[in-house]
């Protein structure tokens, strides 16, 4: 299995994340991690289980774990999941 997420792949989507998707990854922290008065996010991991981020909740440094539905199965998955995660945040109520 091709790009499955190892320690480095982890920290491949992290940084690319971090870099280019800063405003994703802190909606993924305000939806999903239940951290709604977040201000900021960095992702820090990502697992085929879910992802670690560092959120800043009330001027406060706060873990926040996001569990995915389902096992990731590689790095494309990965991907495919994120974005998924990104339009539910983006539909209409």
């Amino acid at each position: 299995m091709a790009d499955t997420i190892t320690p480095a792949v982890s920290d491949r989507i992290c940084k690319h994340m971090n870099d280019d998707h800063a405003d994703a990854v802190l909606l993924y922290a305000q939806k999903f991690g239940d951290a709604i008065t977040a201000t900021a996010a960095t992702m820090k991991a990502i697992d085929t289980d879910g992802m670690d981020l560092d959120a800043i909740v009330d001027g406060q440094n706060t873990i926040v774990r996001i569990s995915f539905e389902r096992p990731l199965v590689d790095a494309k998955d990965a991907h495919h999941v994120l974005v998924d995660m990104l339009k539910q945040v983006k539909q209409p109520s």
